[in-house]
């Protein structure tokens, strides 16, 4: 299997799969047709990975063949770029159809591919609404007014306002990240005081963009063998090797259209990108012109075969020691 993302992916409205699928295929690619059909999706397609698990052929043989399957309307290679901004990266698929499809169906479906992709990271599911921050329905009733009493009278306490319970403040994640130096390490046990003191100190990191993974690594490395001093040694090293200032996120206009996630299909043969309408059969311009060229090549004369075998062997005859 390929990397998530990569390999194989089926094209819809296919038929069934029947004994006599790929009859009209010479037989190198009706067998290099056949085990790529039976692929699940997701499966490698490189040259190098079907020539390992196909022991008849080569990569240039397995090469020429998934040409002729691109030009017979089996295939087609594409890349598009998944992720945005500085995640973004190329992923290269190989779309694959038992049924023979010629380039308008080609063209028209990977143009569908390319809206799906447009459309995927713009269609983000909304968060559902929190029921503490939901706004009350009907307006508030008014707070009863407590009752006068005299200044000779006791207050009772059944009349006295119960205490409110006082929940505690969920721990920061600088204070998390301290707390958890001593289960990572021995020598940076704190008590809950050391934490509280020095929380302040690693919350300046994690302002300047760090995270807390890399703070844990920074206060960790490098620990002599005996720590008499935890909250000592970290507060020196939270001073001294505070990191500099970094944005978290690039600046960019408000107004700045979203990155287009567009599908280029490559050449099957010498993997050159471009649009699919200029890529007839999967093929560029000079790959297509070779293959062309190959196809129309006519077999050689068996007259002149055989002159050319009864020439040969007259030099031969010609060159032997007297």
């Amino acid at each position: 299997m390929a990397k998530p993302g990569y390999g194989k992916r089926t094209a819809p409205d296919q038929q069934r799969r029947t004994r006599d699928d790929f009859a009209l295929l010479p037989t190198r690619e009706r067998y290099v047709a056949g085990f790529v059909d039976h692929l699940p999706d997701g499966a490698a397609m490189s040259v190098k990975h079907l020539a390992k698990q196909l022991p008849l052929y080569g990569q240039q043989a397995i090469s020429t063949a998934l040409n002729a399957l691109s030009v017979a309307g089996h295939l087609r290679r594409v890349r598009c770029s998944v992720g945005a901004g500085d995640e973004t990266r190329w992923v290269f698929r190989t779309f694959w159809s038992r049924t023979a499809r010629d380039n308008a169906w080609w063209t028209t479906y990977l143009a569908t591919e390319t809206a799906a992709q447009t459309a995927a990271p713009a269609a983000t599911p909304e968060a559902p609404a929190s029921p503490d921050l939901a706004a009350p329905a009907e307006p508030p009733a008014p707070a009863p007014v407590p009752p006068q009493r005299t200044p000779h009278q006791a207050p009772d306490a059944e009349s006295a306002p119960p205490a409110q319970p006082t929940r505690e403040a969920a721990p920061t994640p600088a204070y998390l990240a301290l707390a958890r130096l001593g289960r990572d390490d021995h020598r940076l046990a704190l008590s809950a005081h050391d934490c509280t003191a020095l929380e302040p100190l690693a919350a300046q990191w994690l302002d300047r963009g760090v995270t807390t993974d890399y703070l844990t690594s920074t206060l960790t490395a490098g620990l002599p063998a005996q720590v008499d001093s935890p909250v000592g040694l970290l507060r020196r090293r939270l001073t001294d090797k505070l990191p500099p200032h970094l944005p978290t996120t690039t600046s960019t206009p408000p107004d700045a259209p979203t990155p287009t996630h567009r599908l280029l299909v490559e050449c099957t043969d010498c993997g050159r990108p471009g649009q699919p309408e200029a890529l007839p059969d999967g093929l560029c311009h000079p790959c297509h012109q070779t293959h062309t060229a190959q196809d129309n090549t006519t077999p050689p004369d068996p007259t002149q075969i055989a002159a050319v075998k009864a020439h040969m062997a007259n030099l031969r005859n010609l060159l032997k020691p007297v």
